[in-house]
């Protein structure tokens, strides 16, 4: 059996394909409750190989000569180093400063009825909190979110929304204008609702919503 040093980047699922296993047999091996939270600078162990795989400054890999690489997002998006992950008890002024704004931004737009511009009303509660604009639709936030100053996080939708200040985004939604355009909104802690144009009551039950990445404030 051999080990790999994990990297900020890597996934589950990206590390299972890219050492010919399965999710389940390193979540088994490795005894990880949620295979969508890993964390960098663990050590995971690999079923049936007999190198050891320690990453390089260039990404790459050492141990038994195979290249290396980062794997994809999927699986729930792109791993917390960690220390730093945002939990319910690890909560900043920054991420609680942007809740805050993002509710001021809702009820001063849709109230609790969509106005179709999520992607305005997170705009405006990003300025409204750290004083600069991220520009795009739904589903093109998540490029222009400065990374000096928010970083993906790896969790599940159930557990971000019981944190607050974070920002979601989908790829697509089942919607018309959804499918092209995506959606945007940001995290109030209470476990169900979250907020952009309007306050979603309850957006772990919105349904038929895909490629969703978390973000949380560094500030």
């Amino acid at each position: 059996m051999s080990t790999y040093r994990i990297r900020p980047g890597d996934t589950l699922s990206a590390l299972a394909s890219r050492f010919k296993t399965s999710v389940s047999a390193l979540a088994r091996h490795n005894k990880i409750a949620n295979p969508n939270l890993i964390y960098a600078g663990r050590t995971l162990r690999i079923p049936g190989r007999g190198d050891s795989f320690e990453p390089t400054k260039s990404g790459g890999t050492r141990g038994g000569g195979r290249p290396g690489g980062t794997g994809g997002t999927s699986g729930g998006g792109k791993v917390q180093g960690s220390g730093g992950a945002a939990s319910p008890g690890n909560v900043t002024p920054a991420m609680r400063k942007l809740a805050s704004a993002g509710r001021a931004a809702a009820l001063g737009m849709g109230g609790y009825n969509s106005q179709g511009l999520c992607a305005t009303g997170v705009s405006r509660a990003i300025q409204n909190a750290f004083g600069f604009k991220v520009w795009g639709n739904g589903n093109q936030i998540d490029n222009n979110l400065p990374r000096d100053k928010f970083k993906q996080v790896n969790m599940s939708l159930e557990q971000a929304l019981k944190i607050p200040g974070l920002v979601l985004t989908w790829e697509k939604t089942p919607s018309r204008l959804g499918s092209i355009y995506g959606h945007t909104a940001i995290t109030t802690g209470d476990g169900r609702s979250s907020v952009s144009d309007f306050i979603e009551r309850n957006t772990l039950g919105a349904g038929g919503r895909s490629g969703l990445k978390i973000f949380m404030p560094t500030m």
